[in-house]
């Protein structure tokens, strides 16, 4: 088999589904598992509704209606006679998230953020699904919830491999093209969890892995694997070949273009990881694949916005030494902190985070209680992997007044306010 991964972007409108099923018929596709997103920004649309069911529940019904709107106006430019099987489908998909908001009793967050947001992905790939099938290409639908077994940790699941792997041999037919999504999986009491925004490349990972893929493509709106985010840099240059080693240690900085998760299942059974562009299907694009570390050697900007920057310092002057340190971390693991850089001397230690939980306040609290702090938000983290004096110098001319800086042998990092 081979494993295929739409994005949002890739199927944001009708003419994105109807360009997906024209590189479909391309490549002459057969025995292929399809992992597509939710369309666009739908995601950041549930997000919305989210946000109205904590905060506005006036608004509510609005962004459900807008969201409904789009996809059904979607259906209308895609399909000449609108099945009546894909109306109640979709129909159904609103009415059980109505349902939800109306009666739920669990208030936390992350928990009421999934049973939401994953909506997304659910609509995107019925309608593909139908799509595909209303225009000659046989296909079958699958519940990716029923395959992806997870803990309960919302928003960011753990996987149940062993469970994972039995569940996806038994539900994905080998023989034929399955229609399934990205980001979505199950805990134990089927309640719906999320692996992570951005997570639909881990998806396609995962399941490559249980099935022995014999290749993952990702379909991007670029043409590979850039040196940089074409949206924050320019004058940037197609990566033609990357090592697993080197696109790992590239996504653990937040290169964008691949999940951090997707290349360690992948790189365990040696299965190439293509990335192309779905404009122009038939260019070579990137691949990663064991070998060459890095296919041209060129700087590697990579950029993680609205971080926080926590420096500490000791208050009677004494010494931050192991027992501190480790002190420190196990409040950033508490308070659900994702470290992205640290830096220490004799009597200070500086840590950048990421507060996506929203618990800075909680950690900041008890971190007074012992230690001089200062805190920085909204800060932006700056990351050159083989990084040269003129790529450095390309940075100093981002705006922003540099706060920490910290280079080792091929990263070289800025924080800036």
């Amino acid at each position: 088999m081979k494993v295929f991964k739409f994005g949002g972007a890739s199927v944001k409108d009708h003419h994105g589904v109807i360009n997906l099923f024209k590189i479909i018929k391309l490549l002459k596709v057969e025995n292929t598992l399809i992992v597509v997103s939710a369309m666009g920004k739908t995601t950041n649309a549930f997000e919305k509704v989210v946000n109205a069911y904590f905060n506005d529940l006036d608004q509510i019904s609005f962004f459900i209606d807008e969201i409904k709107k789009m996809h059904f106006k979607l259906i209308e430019n895609l399909f000449k006679d609108i099945d009546e099987e894909l109306k109640s489908k979709l129909g159904k998909i609103f009415y059980e998230l109505n349902n939800f908001i109306s009666s739920n009793k669990n208030m936390n967050y992350s928990y009421v953020y999934d049973q939401i947001v994953s909506n997304g992905e659910l609509l995107s790939t019925i309608i593909i699904h139908n799509y595909l099938k209303n225009n000659g290409l046989k296909n079958s639908w699958l519940d990716s919830r029923i395959c992806i077994k997870t803990d309960s940790y919302f928003r960011d699941s753990n996987l149940d491999w062993t469970e994972t792997e039995k569940k996806i041999n038994t539900h994905v037919d080998k023989n034929s093209i399955t229609v399934t999504q990205g980001f979505i999986g199950s805990d134990s009491k089927n309640n719906t969890t999320t692996l992570g925004r951005e997570g639909s490349d881990y998806s396609a990972a995962i399941f490559a892995y249980a099935l022995n893929a014999k290749s993952v493509t990702i379909w991007k709106d670029v043409p590979g694997v850039l040196n940089g985010d074409p949206r924050i840099f320019r004058d940037l240059i197609l990566l033609n070949k990357i090592s697993y080693r080197e696109a790992i240690e590239l996504a653990f900085y937040g290169a964008s273009v691949i999940h951090p998760k997707t290349l360690q299942p992948l790189q365990r059974k040696e299965i190439p990881l293509f990335v192309k562009s779905f404009e122009d299907p038939l260019k070579e694009g990137t691949s990663v694949s064991k070998g060459i570390s890095i296919n041209p050697n060129v700087p590697c900007y990579i950029l993680k916005s609205n971080q926080v920057l926590l420096k500490m310092s000791s208050k009677d002057f004494s010494f931050i030494v192991e027992e501190n340190i480790s002190e420190i971390f196990s409040l950033l693991h508490k308070y659900q902190m994702k470290v992205e850089l640290i830096q220490n001397s004799a009597i200070s230690f500086s840590v950048c985070v990421n507060n996506k939980y929203g618990r800075l306040e909680e950690l900041n609290s008890v971190l007074k209680l012992k230690y001089k702090l200062k805190v920085y938000n909204n800060v932006e983290l700056y990351t050159i992997r083989h990084f040269n004096k003129e790529s450095i110098k390309l940075l100093n001319n981002f705006k922003g007044k540099k706060i920490l800086e910290q280079r080792t042998e091929k990263i070289y990092q800025v924080v800036k306010a």
